[in-house]
């Protein structure tokens, strides 16, 4: 139990260091953009009057350094900056788009799961019959779909039978029509997932039953069903959970785009407006918040880690 508490703690206390981290290097990136934030804000008929009191006024003339210094003390207080002639709040159109994304990722990670596993758990149980060669054709034909091709073919397929396009509703106040407008985009989102998850669990899974105590068990008597679901399963479970923590990533920037495809208010509609509006300030914060997502995510699933494995938590 203490080297299980030492471990969660270890995680927890490099999360912190990891959002500086990332925070510095997006800040880094947009530094070198060589749009000028006032002119962005205030627009053509800006004097240079203007734009000058407007670069004192935010900080633009300080040091890098100084600038960096406030943005992260700003980051932690909630504010992300303004953008725009009306000083409007980065952090409230961010922190309001950032939830469809997020919910758009977690349904594309759900659906990726419920196919994923018991399809590399079937393929695995019947290795190297015709089961397992359909379920491995199928995983390859999903690996090689483009999440942003697959969604346009949806939108083709179903325009007129189910929802891709028009205001998304509040899954606390309708989930039935949330539901059928975030489908098709979080299904063009977990087809390639569910090839390459599948993949990793059939082989977690083969690796699992060749070992020796499946063969001790099962020479002893106990059913086949009985030896899989109390030891082999939990066991093989532990690599694909690993994977499944990196395909978040793949997600959270498959949504971006799948957003744009189906119409969705998520960061994708966020980074297109800071990009076509020159708000770098838009930018630069949609980008860390989906880079500060990500790292949340990784440090839940390395938890998720440590508590399903024995290994990790003796060690």
């Amino acid at each position: 139990m203490n080297n299980l508490i030492r471990l969660i703690g270890r995680r927890l206390v490099a999360l912190p260091a990891m959002v500086v981290g990332v925070t510095f290097m997006v800040f880094v990136l947009m530094s070198l953009s060589p749009i000028d934030p006032a002119y962005s804000a205030l627009g053509d008929s800006a004097t240079p009057e203007q734009l000058e009191a407007y670069r004192v006024e935010h900080g633009l003339n300080d040091p890098w350094l100084v600038r960096f210094g406030n943005y992260l003390l700003g980051m932690v207080q909630g504010d992300l900056g303004t953008y725009g002639q009306n000083n409007a709040s980065v952090a409230e159109k961010v922190f309001a788009a950032l939830p469809v994304t997020m919910e758009l990722t977690f349904m594309g990670l759900i659906i990726a799961v419920l196919f994923a596993f018991p399809l590399g758990v079937l393929a695995a149980l019947y290795r190297d019959k015709w089961v397992d060669q359909i379920i491995r054709v199928i995983s390859v034909v999903c690996i090689a779909m483009p999440s942003f091709w697959l969604a346009i073919l949806l939108v083709l397929v179903f325009l007129g039978k189910l929802p891709v396009a028009g205001p998304l509703p509040a899954p606390a106040e309708d989930f039935a029509g949330w539901a059928a407008r975030m489908f098709l985009p979080a299904l063009a989102l977990a087809v390639p997932v569910i090839g390459q998850l599948t993949r990793v669990v059939r082989t977690s899974m083969v690796e699992e039953l060749d070992r020796d105590y499946v063969r001790t068990a099962l020479g002893a008597g106990i059913p086949k069903t009985t030896v899989v679901a109390r030891n082999v399963l939990r066991n093989a479970l532990i690599t694909p959970v690993t994977v499944l923590g990196l395909r978040v990533g793949y997600l959270m920037g498959g949504a971006v785009v799948i957003e744009i495809i189906f119409s969705l208010p998520g960061m994708g509609r966020v980074l297109i407006d800071g990009i076509a509006f020159n708000w770098v300030t838009v930018v630069q914060g949609a980008t860390l918040m989906v880079a500060v997502s990500f790292i949340v995510v990784n440090i839940v699933v390395d938890l998720l880690y440590i508590l399903i494995n024995p290994r990790i938590r003796t060690v």
